[in-house]
């Protein structure tokens, strides 16, 4: 008997393991498609979340305006009109003194440059200037060779610049859009589903949009703090061109890695041409310790708590997704994962046993019957 009870008892847990493996691999397959539309949609969906991102940071003041009378089409063109500009102000902030001390820095290119020549012909390599201009001989033939290489490079580069412009008109023009009908949208989505998703989906949507708001705030935070730290450093160095380098800074916090590695490479050259070596290396301590602190303590600690995520959960999120689609994968990963942890959070929630109300001597009001 006991014997009997034991296979018994193994048939029906291979039957559940069975049964809960091939609903598993069914989700894994679900996933795996819905991943691949996703790729095969990127031109489309890519502008979608950049316009998501922008109206974000834009929604706080078109909501203002709305709350105080303002037309919808107004306030979305005020905001939109707004938007422009700053981010105009923002470029001509960077462009305008790197183009008015570009002289100074190209005499500093050429400083530094000769420097390191004279340097070279010293002791201990003691390179003399025939070899230095064979070296460069050899590099203009090896340059020669790969002109065709260098073309397609080239052409590639145009080629994501261009679709990079039409990815920000795109989104601007959804920003927009965004801006002006998004209060419409909920109630809209909730008349087009059917039964118990036109009040499941609208819910989880608004929570969705909570917390990618709070993830776009934590990371302007992060990147205001990034700007500080790294202006106040240049600042004590008295290296020139603080506050636009503070500003690339801070906007280039928004695209991870990259963003990161191409304003600290621009700080340390102004400090190498304008300063000198001693203070570039400086700089670049600077830059490098400022990263890590943002990348491994402020980064996790702000994003865990505004979207409700453990900083291991961050970290991991963002390895994850660069080691799975780059940059964009690593931009994406932290509100990716934040919205799939609202989305089990309202599930959890439906699907959680209801507390148990406490028993009394009075009977129980007969239980209403869903319609």
């Amino acid at each position: 008997m006991p014997a009997s009870l034991s296979s018994t008892k193994t048939a029906a847990a291979l039957r559940t393991s069975a049964r809960v493996s091939a609903e598993l691999l069914l989700v894994l397959v679900a996933a795996s498609a819905a991943l691949w539309l996703l790729g095969r949609m990127w031109s489309v969906v890519w502008p979608l979340i950049v316009g998501l991102f922008l109206t974000t940071l834009t929604w706080p003041l078109a909501r203002f305006l709305r709350r105080h009378g303002w037309p919808a089409a107004l306030a979305a063109s005020v905001v939109t009109v707004l938007f422009l500009a700053v981010a105009a102000g923002i470029a001509a902030l960077i462009a305008v003194p790197v183009a008015s001390q570009s002289g100074e820095l190209a005499d500093g290119v050429v400083q530094g440059i000769q420097r390191v020549r004279e340097w070279a012909a010293g002791p201990p390599l003691n390179i003399g200037d025939d070899q230095i201009t064979g070296a460069f001989d050899t590099a203009v033939a090896r340059l020669q060779d790969s002109i065709g290489s260098m073309l397609t490079a080239v052409v590639t580069g145009v080629s994501t610049v261009v679709n990079g412009v039409v990815t920000a008109v795109l989104a601007l023009f959804l920003m927009f859009f965004f801006l002006k009908d998004g209060p419409r949208f909920l109630p809209w989505l909730a008349r087009q589903l059917p039964g118990r998703l036109a009040t499941d989906v609208p819910v989880v949507a608004a929570r969705s949009w909570e917390t990618l708001g709070a993830f776009v705030r934590s990371q302007a935070f992060v990147g205001l703090l990034d700007a500080v730290l790294i202006g106040i450093g240049l600042w004590f160095l008295d290296v020139p061109l603080v506050l636009p380098l503070a500003v690339l800074t801070f906007v280039s916090a928004f695209v991870p890695i990259v963003g990161a590695l191409f304003a600290g490479l621009v700080a340390v050259l102004i400090a190498l041409v304008s300063n000198g070596l001693t203070d570039a290396l400086i700089v670049l301590v600077i830059i490098v310790v400022v990263q890590q602190l943002e990348g491994n303590v402020f980064q996790p600690m702000i994003q865990s708590r505004g979207l409700g995520l453990h900083a291991a959960v961050v970290l991991l999120a963002v390895t994850l997704g660069g080691s799975l689609a780059g940059i964009v994968g690593s931009l994406l990963a932290v509100p990716a994962a934040a919205l799939i942890g609202v989305v089990w959070n309202y599930l959890r929630e439906q699907l959680g046993e209801p507390a148990r109300e406490p028993e009394t001597d009075e009977p129980h009001p007969p239980a209403a019957v869903p319609s």
